[in-house]
Formats: structure tokens, sequence, C-alpha cells
């Protein structure tokens, strides 16, 4: 048997990548380990010919992991649910607001460049996480392996931009930064908004849940359309 049929081999190729990433920031702090990690895993697949199923049969065992840790971020926000409640109202609009804006923009711009229907239905829920972008995108007629791709890509780059960007417009409120980052980067937001404070990841863990709720519910006329 091959060895990367083995599902370790998906194991241990992702999480040596990651480390050497890591590592690797601390040099080059332009270097994100995700976005990298996520390149030399794509291109290394590429070159050697393995079948992405064979990387998945272990890669799929660091995706379980991914359930436990989603329902581990309400633990950040229980410790600043202080915070929430003098800003809950606020809170509550911002998230609403960027998510009306996600499903907006994502849709009418897979529109205006010619994407076809199922395209456009695929971007719609790509703020959420991947697990609920995936079921909505199935349920509205999209193709949930296209709608996974760029959910993680907008991750991504809300992870890598998300700070620089609030930076640059003045943003400093670590509510504000954090419910942000939630609302638009979904958990790979949160990651690094946990790296910047208790109470930015507190903000983006509740947010990243909150709009992951009013994303499902306002996609529902889109349901009925469709």
């Amino acid at each position: 048997m091959e060895p990367w049929s083995n599902p370790l081999f998906g194991v241990g190729l992702t999480v040596v990548l990651y480390a050497a990433m890591s590592r690797l920031q601390r040099k080059f702090s332009w270097l994100h380990p995700l976005l990298f990690s996520s390149a030399v895993i794509i291109v290394f697949l590429l070159l050697t010919g393995i079948e992405h199923d064979a990387y998945q049969s272990g890669g799929q065992l660091v995706s379980f992991w991914l359930g436990p840790a989603t329902v581990a971020l309400a633990v950040p926000f229980v410790q600043q649910f202080q915070t929430f409640r003098r800003h809950m109202v606020s809170i509550f609009c911002g998230v609403a607001a960027g998510s009306v804006v996600g499903i907006a923009s994502a849709g009418a711009i897979a529109w205006l460049l010619g994407g076809q229907p199922e395209v456009v239905f695929s971007m719609i829920p790509k703020s959420v996480t991947s697990p609920i972008s995936a079921e909505l995108s199935r349920e509205l007629g999209g193709i949930p392996g296209l709608t996974v791709v760029v959910t993680v890509l907008a991750g991504l780059l809300g992870n890598l931009w998300g700070y620089p960007l609030m930076r640059r417009f003045g943003i400093s409120d670590p509510v504000a930064r954090g419910t942000a980052m939630g609302t638009a980067a979904h958990g790979i937001g949160t990651a690094r908004a946990l790296q910047v404070s208790p109470l930015d990841g507190g903000m983006s863990s509740f947010a990243m849940g909150l709009a992951g709720l009013i994303t499902s519910v306002l996609v529902i006329p889109l349901y009925w359309w469709n």
C-alpha cells in the first residue's frame, strides 16, 4: 500500500507544514501560515500526482476537530459576557448589517460577472462558517464544493487583511473589530481575533454564530423563489 494512502499521511503533512510556516513567520512577518500551508499542500499534491481523496483520508481527521473547536469558541464569549451586555444592541445591528451586505455583495458580484444561477447561489453564503455555508448552498441549488472553497478563501483573506484594513480606517475599538471579524471571516477570522485580544476573540466568536443564524434566515426568501 502506498504511504500516502495511510490516513496519517494527510495528518502529518498538514501539521508539519503548518508548524513550519508558523516558525517561518517569526522571521518573515508577511508569511501567513494558513495561506501558505494551503498553497504548499495544493502544489505538492499536483506535482506528485497524489489524489485528493488519498490526502483527505487523513485530512478529514483534522477536519473532525473543527466541530469541537467551533463549540469551544463559546468560552471566550462567556468570559466577555459583561462587555457584550453593554454593547448588545450595536453588536446585533452590526452583525445584521454585515450579513445583509455579505449576501448582497457576493451575489451581485457573481451575477454582474456573468455567473450562472448556481454559481450566484454558491457565492451568497460565503461569509458564514463552512458547515452552514455548504448546507445553505445545497438548499439554494448552488454547488457546495465551490461554496466551501470561497468560504475558506473569505476566511483566509479576512484573517490576513482584516486588521490592517481596520487600522487603515481608524477602527480601534475591540468590540467593533471582533464583531467585524466574526461576521465577515467566520472561524478563521475569529482565530486571528483571539490572537489580538480576549475581547476581540469573544466578540468575534459570538458574531460568527449570530451571522450564521441571521444568514440562514435571510436566504429563506431566495429558497422560496428558487
